[in-house]
């Protein structure tokens, strides 16, 4: 064969690849739409045809395999259909009329995905109305007990504590520590991997952070040999192997203690100025897909909440308030939602992490930095409470990096301090685990990962896969230990079932 033909090959080779790069690259969005909207029959059988095309490399096959994964874990999300809907709500409501359901369901309150042309309801949509509806919780039979907050979600003596340090040492913005011993665990259920397959487990770990976490000791690991990620791993964990063995859970855990303070900054708003030209600022301005993106519904949210404000303070205050007004609610899993800052605006209802990201969305809109921070919160060892937990942090020049956390939001006092705690400061009931969302693992995992967003439950995989939610449960222990001269006041521990919704557990 002449040279002209072998070039007259190549080139429709390289124009058949390019033809078929093109056809996959479109195709992807229209597919994610057609998930989120419940298409689900019509999307299996495009992954199907993409799946057969002879020119698919393996980043783009892994994409449509995640899409087909995403459609399982919906399903698992969107489990009950109007009757066991019905039924949970009645746990509550005993004498429920169908018509108060279907009014709340028109009204958005139940939230649900119709897919394929049946209608099916988010497992924790019965919960979350008595939290979205009054005229719903004034439904409940007599003697139900509200929804279980969070020690620091309402004004307490620790926040009195940590204005009381700050008023008493005028610049110090890191106050009140609290020595922490903890361990986490994940336990991987009986019989989920055949016998003698190697597992292989990741649980988070801290981070060291300049006044905020500090001195971490490394107490032990089971199994033995734990492979700490890098200090510089921005979601950082423990990474363990071991064999299944058949008939027993498989279980991994680490243990350490820390130093973890409380933050306050005292921000004076006419100090505040206009945003530097940093280009180490510049990551923190930008629009992120898939999870920050400046959508036309964003940028009209944001002008009406901002209108002609120019104080980079005062446009967060007000953002601030406007997502704090949103009400919380229990959240499906992350990895099912294609723009978390999109679905918080949308839902009529948001979880920390959702509200988190929409709050750092419309900063950057603004040309204010935002970054996102997550863990856990927990309490004293009395109460015993403990919640995984997201949050975020703020550039105000000439300030720098100040907390915020939109989900517990302005406080119940005419105290501005104390009102306005969680919009400059943090409480020292909260570990961090992760400094950004959606980075890679150390080791890197081999599968789609369980949590595409976050790090706080863990990871685990074997041979055969992911190991997903259903297949696990996580369990976090704490200890608040004895200030010198004091004493410790028991224990604190919760413990989540894995196989529930994400977000069962989440702030």
């Amino acid at each position: 064969m002449g040279s002209l033909p072998r070039v007259m090959l190549l080139l429709t080779c390289l124009l058949l690849a390019a033809a078929a790069w093109g056809a996959v690259s479109t195709a992807m969005p229209q597919l994610i739409a057609d998930i989120d909207a419940g298409h689900f029959r019509q999307a299996e059988s495009v992954i199907e045809v993409a799946l057969a095309q002879p020119g698919l490399d393996e980043a783009q096959r892994r994409d449509y395999l995640f899409q087909r994964e995403r459609m399982r874990r919906m399903r698992l999300d969107f489990s009950l259909d109007a009757e066991a809907a019905k039924q949970r709500l009645r746990r509550s409501i005993p004498d429920l009329r169908d018509d108060e359901f279907a009014a709340w369901d028109a009204a958005g309150l139940l939230e649900h995905l119709d897919i394929d042309g049946q209608r099916y309801y988010f497992n924790r949509a019965p919960s979350n109305l008595f939290r979205l509806s009054p005229q719903a919780a004034a439904r409940q039979r007599p003697g139900t007990p509200p929804p279980k907050d969070g020690p620091y979600e309402n004004l307490n003596a620790h926040h009195r504590e940590v204005i009381a340090a700050a008023d008493a040492a005028p610049g110090r913005t890191s106050l009140t520590p609290r020595r922490v011993r903890i361990t986490q665990s994940l336990t991987v259920n009986a019989d989920a991997v055949p016998a003698g397959e190697l597992v292989r487990a990741w649980i988070p770990y801290p981070r060291a952070i300049a006044g905020q976490q500090e001195d971490i000791r490394y107490l032990g690991s089971e199994p033995t040999g734990a492979q700490v990620a890098p200090e510089a791993t921005l979601q950082r964990t423990a990474f363990l192997e071991r064999k299944a063995v058949a008939g027993q859970p498989t279980k991994f855990s680490v243990s350490y203690e820390l130093t973890i303070y409380a933050r306050h900054f005292s921000i004076d708003p006419a100090r505040v100025q206009p945003t530097p030209a940093d280009p180490a600022l510049a990551p923190y301005l930008a629009e992120r897909a898939p999870h920050i993106v400046f959508t036309p519904e964003l940028r009209a949210f944001s002008q009406q909440v901002v209108g002609e404000e120019k104080n980079p303070y005062r446009i967060a205050r007000k953002l601030f308030a406007a997502v704090d007004r949103i009400p919380w609610g229990g959240a499906r899993e992350y990895s099912t939602i294609s723009n978390i800052s999109d679905y918080a605006l949308q839902a009529g209802h948001a979880d920390c992490g959702q509200q988190t990201l929409l709050l750092m969305a419309l900063l950057r809109l603004n040309g204010i930095p935002a970054r996102w921070q997550s863990g856990w919160t927990f309490s004293d060892n009395e109460v015993g409470y403990a919640n995984l937990h997201d949050w975020g942090w703020l550039y105000l020049a000439p300030y720098g990096w100040v907390p915020m956390d939109v989900t517990t939001g302005a406080l119940a006092s005419d105290d501005p301090k104390l009102r306005d705690f969680y919009f400059g400061g943090l409480d020292a009931y909260r570990i961090v685990f992760n400094d950004d969302y959606e980075q890679p693992l150390q080791p890197a995992k081999r599968d789609f990962r369980s949590e595409t967003v976050d790090s706080q439950r863990g990871e685990a995989e074997w041979r055969g896969g992911n190991l997903y939610f259903d297949q696990w449960d996580y369990h976090f222990d704490w200890q608040v230990l004895p200030a010198a001269g004091g004493n410790a006041k028991g224990r604190g521990t919760t413990t989540s079932t894995a196989s529930t919704t994400a977000g069962e557990s989440r702030g």
